[in-house]
């Protein structure tokens, strides 16, 4: 895939230069994807298919003014061609009508970039013989998808980039008879059969713990053990703002308190936005490398992402963030907890694996409230004793990873985003799972 679809945007990309006029500057994005998509239901495949798709995205430059189009590609370059110069043509009608861009910037160096992540896909048949070997007495229901996803970048300063990456996530539920279920996740570059046939194991030991009599809890704080799937809920609540350069300096981060120095989290708590060695490109969609970047080091606010935009209107130095300004490779620090030890050293107190429906209750608390949802246990004395009838949480980040957090894992799980809406995405989390002292459940 690597050869053809970057022969294809470098195709793109010299009809784009031979096509601008005198005073013209474009960046052009690309994204394409060559995907297999499987539905289990049943543990057995319901639907399978593959998916091959590429699009461009044209941003025209001139006298202070921009604008941008997206158009789909096609398998041929005389159609593509024919697209971009009507994208053009477009672009051309629209510039003179918009004012001129206050906060416009471009980078102005020829960077380049070059990532090819090829580790060798998943054989699909072994795929399927290991989940009919190991769940086909389950219901499974879930989705497999692997294959490769390609981005580019260019621009008329003589930036290029280009990033491959091979991956696959399998996202799937296993069902009681009941109706309850457990939500697990298997994803990465490298398939690791063992790996997947222990991840298995443990949502078939937590399936049969559902099917014990459910524990309704009263209102209050409970001691508690956050799996790495419940973090990465949290996680993507604080993406939302919290490193944001743009939501900080206009006070609507949830960490305002952390970078305004007001507040810290625990010395246990280091985030990375990990972008070197990610399913993620190394450049953004303005057009800048980006690079690896401490956000929060031993509980105590350090970089923010900071975009092209941002920088302009807030006097800031940009850090090749995307527009959005959220983490695309978001990593917490491991601890010193062993996974053997969790459910003793929880002693009595919740086992949560998954939250589910999370938003901001007080953003500038940073207090977010949820659901437990999948797989939440009851624990007493380092023993399972059964569900818990799901409830709705809502405490502050600053007691969850401040003072209330306990330990922190020493091994972690990669999380790679489940989101196909109009591609599949890059994006991916390295969580550990958290101890805490105490978790307030509402109602």
């Amino acid at each position: 895939m690597n050869a053809s679809y970057r022969q294809r945007f470098e195709q793109l990309l010299e009809a784009l230069r031979q096509a601008v006029q005198p005073g013209e500057r474009f960046t052009l994005g690309y994204s394409a994807e060559q995907s297999r998509f499987v539905r289990f239901n049943h543990t057995k495949v319901r639907q399978a298919g593959d998916v091959s798709q590429a699009s461009a995205q044209l941003r025209l430059v001139h006298e202070g003014r921009q604008a941008e189009q997206q158009f789909t590609l096609a398998d041929d370059p005389q159609i593509d061609r024919q697209r971009l110069h009507a994208a053009l043509a477009q672009l051309r009608q629209t510039l003179p009508l918009l004012p001129p861009d206050p906060f416009l910037q471009l980078d102005e160096r020829a960077w380049n970039s070059h990532s090819l992540q090829e580790q060798p896909l998943p054989d699909f048949a072994e795929v399927l013989r290991l989940i009919e070997h190991q769940a086909g007495d389950l219901d499974l229901v879930g989705i497999y998808a692997a294959g490769p996803i390609c981005r580019g970048f260019a621009s008329s300063q003589g930036a290029f980039g280009w990033h491959q990456a091979n991956s696959f996530n399998f996202d799937w539920s296993l069902f009681h008879a009941n109706g309850q279920a457990v939500k697990a996740n298997y994803a990465g570059q490298i398939w690791d059969s063992e790996a997947f046939s222990a991840r298995l194991r443990l949502a078939r030991e937590q399936l049969e713990h559902l099917g014990r009599a459910p524990i309704t809890l009263k209102p209050g704080s409970y001691r508690a053990y956050l799996a790495p799937a419940a973090m990465d809920e949290i996680a993507g609540m604080l993406s939302w703002g919290g490193f944001s350069a743009q939501a900080l300096a206009t006070g609507n981060s949830p960490l305002q308190r952390l970078y305004s120095g007001d507040a810290q989290l625990s010395p246990l708590v280091s985030f990375d936005e990990q972008v070197s060695g990610s399913l993620s490109p190394a450049f953004s969609d303005e057009g800048s490398p980006r690079q690896d970047l401490r956000l929060i080091a031993e509980g105590r606010a350090l970089e923010r992402l900071t975009s092209a935009r941002s920088a302009v209107e807030f006097g800031l130095a940009s850090n090749g963030a995307d527009s959005y300004e959220a983490p695309c490779a978001l990593s917490l620090a491991p601890g010193s907890l062993a996974t053997a030890d969790i459910l003793p050293r929880l002693g009595t107190g919740l086992y949560i694996s998954n939250l589910w429906y999370l938003n901001y209750s007080d953003l500038p608390a940073a207090r977010m409230t949820g659901l437990t949802r999948f797989a939440t246990f009851w624990v007493q004395d380092g023993q399972i004793q059964g569900p818990v009838n799901t409830m709705r949480f809502d405490d502050s980040l600053f007691n969850l990873l401040g003072q209330q957090l306990e330990a922190l894992t020493c091994e972690r799980e990669m999380l790679v985003s489940t989101s196909t809406y109009g591609q599949r995405h890059t994006g991916s989390s390295h969580l550990p799972g958290a101890l805490v002292k105490a978790l307030t459940l509402t109602l």
